[in-house]
């Protein structure tokens, strides 16, 4: 026969021997699937990492209150005199409480009028308790009758108080009965002081001085 035909397999050639489409593209194939693979573990990061950023984050937590809006000061009423007290003193009582938040420490405690001095049981700086009330005995001292408050309305306490978020000054009114208790212990402490000056004889001599004297007494007096 002559012509041109197709070729035939040389003996001892098989089918599965010949070179196929799908081997060649292997090479190519495998390339390609790693690009994808290295393509799909780049989003897959990428995609993690933005769900990370814009994930739904909690609130941060509240600040601690201010010092002055966790603790509170409660008249409690007068205090037994002791025997050694001097001259023109009184104490009271007030209870100090912490309402919320971290503990606060009172730094400072004192009270504005120039004819009082004041000290506390204990002494600042203490720190109010985390439960319960603590009872802090105020000594109060009139050291000059013509500069102290009569019948004072509204007396208040002046403090310094201290925690985690901040230092303030504040200024406590304890109420009706802490002002009336107090305007009450002044009155003693100045008329007792003025019953121990040395009585004036009605002399001309000293005949000016008889009315300041009697004026001081009717002030110390009045109601």
């Amino acid at each position: 026969m002559s012509g041109v035909g197709p070729v035939e397999a040389g003996e001892g050639t098989h089918a599965e021997d010949a070179p196929s489409p799908r081997g060649r593209l292997a090479p190519l194939y495998t390339r390609h699937r790693r690009a994808a693979l290295a393509a799909g573990a780049a989003a897959l990061v990428l995609t993690g990492g933005l769900l990370y950023v814009t994930r739904p984050r909690p609130e941060p937590p509240a600040p601690p209150p201010y010092p002055s809006q966790a603790v509170g000061f409660t008249y409690l009423g007068p205090e037994p005199r002791p025997a050694d007290l001097p001259a023109g003193s009184f104490r009271f009582g007030i209870a100090v409480t912490t309402r919320d938040g971290p503990p606060v420490t009172v730094t400072r405690i004192s009270q504005p009028s120039a004819g009082l001095t004041l000290t506390s049981t204990p002494r600042p700086p203490f720190r109010g308790p985390a439960d319960g009330a603590l009872t802090v005995v105020i000594t109060m001292r009139v050291t000059d009758c013509g500069k102290v408050p009569r019948n004072a309305g509204l007396p208040f306490l002046d403090v310094t108080l201290r925690n985690r978020r901040a230092i303030e000054d504040h200024s406590f009114i304890l109420g009706e009965g802490y002002a009336r208790d107090l305007s009450e212990a002044i009155e003693v402490a100045c008329s007792n002081d003025l019953a121990s000056l040395p009585k004036l004889k009605n002399t001309p001599e000293n005949a000016d001085a008889l009315p300041a004297a009697s004026h001081n007494v009717d002030r110390a007096n009045r109601p």
